[in-house]
């Protein structure tokens, strides 16, 4: 059998050469199509063949609206959005490290497919590369009213993923990976999901080591979740029922969404969405998740598991830039966001004293993109070595001048450097133009932490020992620092996570 060919529980599959010593297989189902019968539904085992199946090509995306630079768009009418990508080494006789992605994208967008996520270069480092799609938006976190009991559970996009690291276990082996070494990573919302996996039973045992990138700290209660769906089903023109919601189209219900987004978004009096309008997340529903992350997490509930965390310092001007947040110029209006956070006092005017001269937008960006990504992934961090467990902290600060102005450490941007793909002309608007020779050098420092990570626990630099917090700063001129910045963190005391957000 040729050496690019693979077998599978379901069947033998066949991929390219993505290197010279990587081979790319591609669109992998790892579960059934989820729709139909199955739409709403737990994932099902995914088809068997019998002759040799071409993966060359990314499987279809889950339905979504969004259009990214380099991936490919959702059409209506594609079903089989439950699909694994491998990227493998060539075989040396023994079993390599397993990293697997999970994409972020609010859990509203995004695929595996996006030009950041190619996996060749770390696979290059010594890993065995998976990346998979699961359902999103509505299909994947939408409130099905009667839930388990009617065979509609919430949080089908955990499901996915659990099911993606169960395919994971049965089949990398043949892939060269070793099943009982796997680390699973994301970024944003990527991450965040990680980090309910963490704490979720249903997922344990299916991985060792977690890396999280900028996670998002949001769970939805129930009762959040049980109104998104009400306002997306009004939207929709349908019941907010098993039949009305079933009988509407994934198009409908992705535009919808959008539509609800979209009010949110023109309504500053509207409360916490108005500012950043994602409405689907992880709900606490007590049966897939019984408890958000940080809480179960600083119970030990995932001591056993090494961590890597990282944050960007600028985070939220990426979203600033490309349109999705509110713009907050006024001091009225940093005073109502502030309100509608519940932020305690003085926060705001600790950052104000710590960005000198500085106008609104900036001040609000700080304090959005700390409240959102860069606090939690502190206390990830901190929570998890108080509890007993191993966790390493690093923060990605590498800034240059760009001919349009300064390009910022900005959400996502550390992903092409820890990928290895900042050279991928798609990528140019996040790496800010044409990677530097110091650029290249600091992707193949991330890229060799993550892998030797996944190999061993140890990325090359101190784990957080509960009483002093050591952060790798991810620079072109990187370095170990002790502590983190004094000013804002001692301003967050007084703050309760996770954010529930109405």
């Amino acid at each position: 059998m040729s050496t690019d060919v693979f077998r599978t529980t379901s069947g033998p599959v066949r991929g390219f050469r993505a290197s010279a010593d990587v081979v790319a297989v591609l669109g992998i189902p790892y579960a059934a199509p989820p729709f139909g019968a199955a739409r709403f539904r737990a994932p099902l085992p995914p088809p068997v063949w019998t002759g040799v199946r071409d993966c060359v090509r990314f499987g279809p995306v889950a339905p979504q609206s969004a259009r990214l630079p380099g991936a490919p768009v959702w059409s209506p009418g594609d079903e089989d959005v439950l699909t694994v990508n491998v990227w493998a080494p060539a075989p040396d006789g023994g079993r390599l490290p397993v990293l697997v992605w999970i994409h972020g994208g609010a859990y509203t967008f995004g695929s595996s497919a996006q030009p950041d996520f190619d996996g060749t270069v770390p696979a290059g480092a010594g890993l065995v590369v998976v990346t998979f799609n699961h359902r999103i938006g509505f299909e994947g976190f939408g409130h099905v009213p009667g839930g388990g009991a009617g065979g509609h559970p919430d949080n089908r996009g955990l499901l996915d993923q659990i099911a993606a690291l169960r395919w994971v276990r049965e089949n990398i082996a043949g892939f060269g990976g070793d099943p009982r070494n796997v680390t699973v990573a994301g970024q944003s919302s990527g991450a965040a999901a990680v980090a309910c996996l963490m704490v979720a039973d249903r997922a344990r045992g299916l991985f060792r080591r977690a890396v999280v990138h900028s996670p998002a700290s949001p769970c939805h209660t129930p009762g959040i979740a049980a109104a998104t769906t009400r306002e997306v089903a009004a939207a929709a023109g349908c019941p907010a029922t098993p039949e009305g919601l079933s009988a509407a189209t994934p198009q409908a219900l992705v535009e919808a969404s959008d539509r609800v987004v979209e009010r949110y978004r023109r309504d500053p009096a509207s409360g916490s969405r108005h500012y950043d309008p994602s409405l689907y997340a992880p709900v606490l529903d007590g049966d897939v998740l019984t408890t958000d992350p940080l809480t179960g997490i600083a119970a030990g509930a995932a001591r056993d598991v090494d961590l890597l965390v990282c944050h960007t310092t600028e985070e939220y001007w990426l979203l600033d830039a490309v349109g999705s947040s509110a713009k907050v110029t006024t001091d009225e209006r940093l005073a109502l966001f502030a309100a509608d956070f519940g932020l305690p006092d003085g926060l705001v005017d600790g950052y104000r004293a710590a960005m000198p001269g500085a106008p609104v937008l900036d001040v609000y960006l700080a304090v959005f993109g700390d409240l959102l990504f860069g606090e939690y992934a502190n206390r990830l961090a901190e929570l998890h070595a108080r509890a007993g467990g191993r966790a390493h902290l690093s923060r990605f600060d590498r800034r240059r001048a760009g001919a349009d102005g300064d390009v910022r450490a900005w959400h996502c941007a550390d992903v092409p450097f820890a990928f290895g793909t900042l050279g991928d002309e798609r990528l140019a608007f996040l790496v800010g133009g044409t990677p530097t020779a110091a650029d290249h050098a600091l992707a193949r420092r991330m890229v060799r932490a993550w892998a030797d990570f996944a190999a061993t626990g140890d990325p090359g630099w101190p784990a957080v020992d509960g009483r002093t917090t050591h952060a790798r700063v991810w620079t072109t001129d990187d370095h170990s620092g002790v502590g983190l910045p004094a000013v804002p963190r001692a301003l967050w005391a007084g703050m309760d996570f996770p954010v529930l957000r109405a």
